[in-house]
């Protein structure tokens, strides 16, 4: 949602980062472009302003005239107010001191509050909750058979007494929910409200009454973040007439620009508290402005990242696995590798993951590229051989290679490259399990220390010797001068000239096998 708004960002750092000082005209030019970026991303007027203001008194004052790096540290700044403007720091469901936690959902007809319901509920459950979901949404066709269904789903319990379509009292459900709940031991409950297309006094009145009656801990406003600057007004007329405490942003993952997203937590001072991200009940997380920021300005996140991964994997696992890999190449099988794809591919999408990388912006469009079906032809290649492939794939020879084909609906040079990038994938991990990596010998720290050895067995070359004709030492030494200034011009990687850095790197050849 915010890649256009990401790119433009990463254009306007990009111009800055080759000057030294920076100018009262360089500021006001970065600015601009900010100011373009976030206008083009629909963000609302009165925050662009407000952030702009902010980044030039801030960029113009004396963290940045004196500091070393200009350049970054104008990126900290924007960093900085971009944060302020998403909240600042992450917000938490406040919990009743006496259960249940009562948890309203408002918001408009078709902003997502009956999926959000489940994901929330599933949610909760992960952190060890009993959630109730509650059907208060009598008016929509449909709606109470819809929560009942994404509940079963989401494996937490629902009340939902009334057939709905039209039928019955929402403001008597909501309290009949507090005592079933209360009954049931559910300590929190989730009520979803209904909603209309658009702000009438009807809705507004109906939301009321349900908050007077249940008097919740959390009222949560659901806002489509594909919706626009229409996001900002509903906010605007929900905060008044009905009252919340928190903002809910469903559809975070649809490809509409998402300004008016940002502008939520600004223009109503009620901070962002959860992001839905995706369909599934799993795309559902805790809103961190540090990180969405980081994410905004291509830095990544990676906390978000090793949260996911210690949800996934076992540490008992990875040590074993750890141990398999430090003790040689041999002890990894086939087996372990599709363990190890299966527990990546249970933390979601692979696009995602890796957009999560620092610095994944700059091939944004590959990772969006990247087809999620070839984990699962992998895992029917590996899953088509027999234990003893597995476990030795060198047994894997010609016919072999065309009934595991067969087998997987795979043309056999598919198995033939599974085969040939794993054993390149498990010489390179064995390698860094054991400290060292492949390709880059006698690195300090890296391991790999044929260099290092060679390097003693070489006898100690003397200085070379300066010739004794007066001419010819001259001309010498401004041959060497001028292979040193050579040596030392700016724009080449690690110090070499330029035209021998990043552009003339290449990876190591297990890598690029292992790339594909």
């Amino acid at each position: 949602m915010f890649d256009t708004l990401s790119d433009r960002l990463a254009a306007t750092f990009k111009n800055l980062r080759g000057k030294g000082r920076l100018s009262e005209a360089d500021i006001d030019a970065t600015a601009r472009e900010i100011r373009i970026a976030l206008l083009e991303a629909d963000v609302a007027l009165p925050v662009v302003r407000s952030f702009i203001k902010q980044i030039k008194e801030r960029a113009l004052g004396a963290e940045v005239s004196q500091a070393l790096n200009p350049a970054q540290q104008v990126i900290k700044i924007v960093n900085e107010e971009l944060i302020g403007i998403l909240g600042g720091e992450t917000r938490r469901l406040h919990f009743a001191k006496q259960p249940p936690t009562v948890i309203m959902l408002a918001g408009l007809q078709g902003a997502g509050k009956t999926t959000l319901a489940g994901k929330l509920g599933r949610w909760l459950k992960g952190q060890g909750h009993a959630p109730l979901l509650v059907a208060c949404d009598l008016q929509r066709p449909n709606a109470v058979n819809q929560l009942s269904v994404v509940a079963e789903r989401a494996g937490v319990a629902v009340f939902a007494p009334e057939p709905g379509n039209g039928v019955g009292d929402p403001v008597k459900v909501a309290q009949d929910s507090i005592e079933f709940a209360r009954t049931k031991q559910h300590d929190v409950v989730i009520v979803d409200t209904a909603g209309r297309l658009g702000i009438d006094q009807e809705l507004m009145q109906q939301a009321a009454d349900i908050r007077d009656a249940v008097s919740p801990d959390e009222v949560l406003f659901v806002v489509d973040a594909m919706i626009g600057q229409d996001a900002v007004n509903t906010a605007e007329a929900f905060r008044d007439g009905v009252g919340f405490d928190g903002v809910v942003l469903s559809k975070l993952d649809g490809d509409a620009r998402g300004g008016a997203a940002l502008s939520i937590a600004h223009v109503t001072g009620r901070q962002i508290m959860f992001a839905s991200n995706g369909e599934k009940l799993d795309d559902f997380d805790a809103f961190h402005p540090d990180r969405m920021a980081s994410r905004i300005l291509g830095m990544g996140d990676m906390l978000s990242l090793i949260e996911k991964a210690e949800q996934t994997f076992s540490q008992q696992e990875a040590e074993k696995m750890a141990a398999k890999l430090a003790k040689g190449p041999k002890e990894f099988t086939l087996d372990d590798f599709l363990a190890q794809m299966e527990q990546v591919r249970k933390m979601g999408s692979i696009s995602k993951l890796l957009g999560m990388l620092p610095g994944m912006g700059q091939i944004k469009e590959q990772i969006n590229n990247l087809d999620e079906r070839d984990v699962d032809r992998t895992a029917a290649i590996i899953k088509s051989m027999t234990p003893a492939e597995r476990q030795d794939p060198t047994i894997i020879n010609g016919s072999r290679r065309a009934r595991i084909a067969r087998g997987s609906g795979v043309e056999v040079s598919a198995v033939k490259n599974l085969v040939e990038r794993f054993f390149d994938a498990r010489k390179m991990m064995s390698k860094m399990a054991q400290g060292g990596m492949p390709g880059m010998p006698g690195m300090p720290g890296m391991g790999g220390g044929a260099a290092k050895r060679k390097g003693k067995q070489q006898k100690k070359v003397k200085g070379k010797q300066r010739s004794g004709n007066p001419m010819k030492r001259k001309a010498e030494e401004q041959a060497a001068a001028a292979r040193r200034e050579q040596a030392g011009q700016p724009g080449g990687a690690f110090g070499l000239p330029a035209g021998q850095g990043g552009q003339d790197f290449e990876l190591p050849d297990e890598f690029k096998k292992f790339m594909g």
